[in-house]
């Protein structure tokens, strides 16, 4: 868990966070057009989805060390490239390198190394290792930002790439397995003999164009696709929203509230979630991000902003951990890693389209109020979507019986 915890605040905190740095970065010190900087993040967002689509079959294959090695290695070389860039069309070929890393360590990547290890603990134990990834926003890009004034954005990407693997090459060789019967164990430690059995295969699709052909299988991803395409158009343009009344200090401790209610949101729920009904959990979560839009766009004070930003901040790390917590307790264990891949890829593909929708609503409204009002109707749907799934009834991780 705690390697997993490392990996994410590395991959989130340099090729998720760290992409407005690089982004901005690059406008300033080569005059490059918004549009010329952001439609290669969009090529960098869906090849990442592409390859999230088949990275449990590498997984399988090759185990969490070698995957994880050669993740490193190419994000590391994508960002020593984008430091040497001197032409737009360069972006493509450098975002398409370090989009390897990305799929490779990030979401799916997660849930899949810890799958093996913890069983009646998993969901806190994923809130724990995802909790680095927003610990990422909170340390690793701000470094960035002092890095980049102190050496340039040349030989801080080169001291960026280096650290990552200073740090994630050895983690890799020396503690990740393919799983705990490496040592003699079954999962959360106990004896081989002992350990329980997950959900049967009997009647579960055995491919991926099967799931894809099921209702039990898009109850779970399109309602995440729709909730993450609000929630990454609204952290995208989140500083842009709140300038205007909180000012740019103000902004940025805005940012801050919602990175820490992230934190305090993910542990939460990670306390709890091993004992409740995992869809519920997540249409709540979805229910305090409406409620916390709904601030936004009306704000009539600082005071509601910030409230706002917190409780939209509660479930902004939670709804990239619940699909693979609530696929882990609806599906059969052989298929996890394919079917959380796939699910994590779908929802990436979408929310690469969700900061440009609010941008586009934003210009033609010249404000966010219709931006806001889009996105909490989107979460809307997505809340309700989450409760029609065929597992709606069993998806507490105590339900261990097949599914229809």
């Amino acid at each position: 868990m705690g390697a997993t915890f490392v990996m994410a605040l590395f991959s989130f905190g340099l090729g998720f966070y760290g992409l407005s740095v690089h982004v901005a970065t690059l406008q300033r010190l080569h005059g490059w057009s918004a549009a010329a900087v952001s439609a290669p993040v969009t090529v960098y967002y869906v090849a990442g989805a592409l390859l999230t689509v088949w990275i449990g079959d590498l997984y399988e294959r090759f185990g969490p060390r070698a995957v994880v090695i050669g993740g490193s290695l190419t994000m590391a070389a994508g960002l020593a490239a984008l430091g040497r860039v001197t032409q737009p069309w360069q972006l493509y070929p450098t975002f398409l390198l370090m989009s390897l890393g990305w799929g490779a360590m990030s979401g799916a990547a997660i849930n899949i190394i810890l799958a093996p290890w913890f069983q009646r603990r998993r969901g806190l134990a994923v809130s724990i290792a995802f909790n680095g990834a927003t610990l990422g926003g909170v340390l690793i890009a701000p470094a960035l930002i002092f890095l980049i004034e102190g050496v340039g954005f040349t030989h801080a990407l080169t001291v960026a790439g280096l650290v990552l693997l200073g740090v994630m090459l050895p983690l890799a060789a020396g503690v990740m397995r393919r799983g705990p019967a490496a040592l003699g164990l079954g999962p959360d430690g106990d004896p081989l003999s002992s350990t329980v059995a997950g959900p049967s295969g009997a009647g579960a699709p055995r491919s991926r164009a099967d799931a894809l052909r099921t209702w039990r299988f898009w109850s779970v991803s399109a309602p995440f696709a729709l909730g993450l395409a609000a929630q990454v158009g609204v952290l995208t343009h989140l500083v842009s929203l709140v300038a205007p009344t909180l000012g740019s200090d103000g902004a940025a401790r805005a940012l801050s509230a919602t990175t820490a209610a992230a934190v305090v949101g993910r542990l939460m729920t990670g306390f709890v979630i091993d004992r409740v009904n995992r869809r519920l959990a997540a249409s709540a979560t979805l229910v305090a991000q409406i409620a916390g839009l709904g601030l936004l766009a009306w704000a009539p004070s600082a005071a509601l902003v910030y409230a706002g930003c917190a409780l939209f901040g509660l479930g902004v790390g939670n709804l990239t951990t619940l699909p693979g917590l609530i696929l882990a307790v609806e599906w059969p264990r052989e298929r996890f890693s394919a079917l959380v891949g796939l699910a994590v890829a779908i929802n990436q593909f979408t929310f690469a389209f969700g900061p440009s929708l609010v941008g586009v609503l934003r210009d033609w409204a010249a404000t966010y109020g219709p931006a806001l009002g889009v996105c909490a109707a989107l979460q809307a749907m997505a809340a309700g979507m989450i409760l029609l799934g065929p597992g709606r009834a069993h998806s507490s991780p105590n339900t261990r019986a097949a599914l229809p």
